[in-house]
Order: C-alpha cells, then structure tokens, then sequence
C-alpha cells in the first residue's frame, strides 16, 4: 500500500511568500548599514545590514547575549553606533524629531513602569507623555486595556500584577499612542503558551493594521510568526529571509520523508540528479533533500522501486525551527572561523543511522541583502536606556563578560 502525500504552503501574510525583494529602500521604515557596535570589552553589534518593510514583522531571533536588545538600543537611539549608518523613519535615531519619536512604540525587555500606580494609571501617565489630551487618553487607556485583557484589573497596583501581566501592561504602554511602528524586546519572555499566542494574535492584527514591528525572542519557533526572520549570533547577521526561505537554506532543499516495507539502503538512490541529500534514519525509513518535494515526491517513489525497494509512505517534512537555527549557527560558525574551502566543499559520507549524505557547496551568503543607501533614525527614551557611550548595566540580553571579551 502506498500513500503520498505532499504539504501544501499554507496562505501567507503580505511579507511571506515568493522571492524577497531587496530593493526596497525607498519604503524601508527601518534600514541599517554595515552597523557595529564596539564597547570597551565587547564586540556586541558586528557588521549588521538590513532593510524592514513597511507593514511587515521582522523576527530578530538569537540566543541570549547575541546581541538583540542592543540592536533594538541603536535603533531607538539610546546608542549611538561605533560604525555604519541607522535610518527609522527617514531619520537618525540619535536626532529623532518629537513628532517621530511620537510615530513610534517601544516595549523594553524588562519591567520599567511604576509598580505604585495603578494599571490604567501608568497607561494613562504614558498616554500624556505623548501629549494625548485627556478625553482621548482615557478612551485609548481603556481601549488597549480591554485589547490585553487587562481591564478587569485596572485598579491594580503594577507591582502587584503577575509576570505575564506585567508583559501584556508593557505592550498597552507600547500601543497606547497608536504608534506607526513597534519595538518590542522580547514580549513573550516569561509568559505560559496560551498567552504567548494571544500576544501574537495581536501583533498579526497590528502588522495587518498596517503597523511595522521589529520583535526579538530567544523562541526560535516563534520565527514561524514573523513576515521576515534576522537570526542573529554573536552579533553577526547570519541570515535575513522568510521562514519557508530559511529551512530552505539551512537543509538545502526541501525535506521528504520515506519509509518503505524492508531494509533499504539510501546510498543508492544519493547519486541521482534531483536528489541533493540523504538521511539514513532507520533500517525502513530516510530523508530525502529536494528542491521541490512537491514534484519529487513521484520520483523518489520511482527510484526507490527501481533499485528493489517498496515505498509505505512518501510525504514532506517541516523541520524545526530549532534544527534549521542550529544548522545556520553552525554553518555560521565555519564561515566566521575562516574554514577554507575544501572544508566547506565536500561529501558527509554515511556513518550510520542519521548520516546526512549531503553535498555541500561553499556556503551562499546571497540571502545577506545587499547594503541600502543610508537613511537615518531616532526614538523615544526607555525608562532605563543606557547613554550613548555604552549601557549603564547590561541587560539580559547582554550578560556582563567574564575575563576575555564574549558575545
């Protein structure tokens, strides 16, 4: 009995889908050149350069100390960059006009309102630094309460709200002006999987708004939830693409996921033209990377019955998005150490059960976009942003190093 079948691409956000387009720094709300960021010890920000479009979510993703929160420190202008060039909005974050720091959100990543006042009053106090008049500050206080479900607890000293409560009062804080566009330093930090999906319900409905965000997270499976995902380590851009683009690029193809009745060796099948890579992942089952799974799925089964072998079942796999983080950390790395290329140039032989026969090429840095014209930005000052010559204390993000320089 055989059974193929084939995922189809699920409907797609404006942003996703299709071949990225580059030249987009006529309408890139965010555009970054070549930055770096050098403190005294420690090379945080190296060499970043990318564009954000206007009306999408731009998923910053790394692991702690990657260098995320100072990213987003430059971008608002609490930073001032040691090299490249910052444009939001058109400006130079470092000289932010009122009126655009007024067109612009920000929710740092730890906890900076007041814990003494109530809910709606810090909402309302952040409203009015904002120069929102007092009937429309109380109608939008309201407003964005109700939208994080925070209503009910108005009256609620902020020191005395949970953790998860606290997050959704930094987000009501962020949207209360109705900003143009986002920072928001890891909103889901801390908060349970039901509530971390109703915040990105909400960030959907911004972007759909027409509102551009810039998110970061340490979850690397909540790139699935952005437009556009920057993975980012050791303060180097690693890759900017669409999520479908990125497990293209880290597996080298699409995935198909085989099992047959007997024992099949995947050897004799890796030598064929559409075939790129093959996992060996059990006696009856193996991985097999195509271009495209949808129209190689019939040839696989074809080939695999001409060398002896009977297909059970034949469908495409979506591999995490931790697999496909770690595949581009670790092809980063090589890149970084300055592998040579016959390193980077060759056949993984077989070595077991889970041996990749993969050939690869030198790494494509192509997905890199091209660096933008410069532009310029500026944005309104965090409660606790650090001055432009360095932070004050570093965040989480950004663990102090120990005796030799660390990102």
């Amino acid at each position: 009995m055989l059974a193929t079948t084939s995922t189809d691409p699920r409907p797609r956000p404006p942003g996703q889908g299709g071949e990225p387009s580059q030249d987009v720094t006529t309408d890139g709300v965010i555009v970054m050149r070549d930055v770096t960021m050098q403190f005294p010890d420690q090379l945080a920000v190296d060499g970043i350069s990318l564009v954000v479009p206007r009306g999408t979510i731009l998923g910053v993703i790394g692991p702690s100390g990657a260098g995320k929160t100072t990213t987003i420190r430059l971008l608002t202008g609490a930073l001032t960059p040691t090299k490249g060039e910052i444009s939001v909005l058109g400006e130079e974050p470092r000289k932010f006009r009122r009126q655009t720091r007024e067109r612009i959100g920000y929710m740092p990543q730890r906890f900076t309102l007041y814990p003494d006042l109530t809910v709606r009053e810090n909402v309302d106090f952040v409203g009015s630094l904002f120069g929102m008049i007092f009937w429309s500050r109380r109608r939008r206080t309201g407003q964005v309460l109700k939208l994080v479900d925070l209503w009910d607890v108005r009256s609620r000293r902020a020191g005395r709200l949970s953790g998860g409560m606290q997050r959704r009062l930094e987000l009501a804080c962020a949207l209360v002006h109705d900003p143009a566009l986002l920072f928001l330093d890891e909103p889901t930090a801390g908060v349970d999987p039901m509530l971390r999906a109703r915040i990105w319900e909400e960030l959907h409905r911004q972007r759909d708004a027409g509102r551009t965000l810039l998110v970061t997270t340490q979850y690397v499976n909540e790139a699935e939830q952005c437009d556009r995902v920057a993975l980012i380590a050791d303060g180097r851009l690693l890759a900017l693409a669409t999520p479908d683009e990125l497990r293209r690029d880290a597996l080298g193809g699409d995935v198909v996921e085989v099992e047959t009745a007997a024992l099949f060796d995947s050897e004799q099948i890796f030598r064929l033209p559409f075939v790129r890579g093959v996992r060996q992942d059990g006696p009856r089952r193996l991985s097999v990377i195509v271009d495209d799974a949808a129209t190689a799925i019939p040839d696989v089964v074809q080939a695999i019955d001409s060398h002896g072998g009977e297909v059970v079942s034949a469908r495409e796999v979506r591999p995490s998005f931790d697999d496909v983080f770690a595949a581009l950390v670790e092809r980063g790395a090589v890149i970084g150490d300055g592998a040579s290329d016959a390193s980077r140039d060759e056949t993984v032989p077989a070595t077991g059960d889970g041996a990749l026969y993969v050939q690869r090429p030198a790494p494509d840095v192509s997905d890199i976009p091209d660096e933008p014209a410069g532009l310029r930005p500026d944005l309104p000052d965090a409660p606790d942003a650090p001055g432009p010559d360095g932070p004050d204390a570093p965040g989480p993000d950004e663990p102090a190093p120990p005796s030799e320089p660390t990102v």
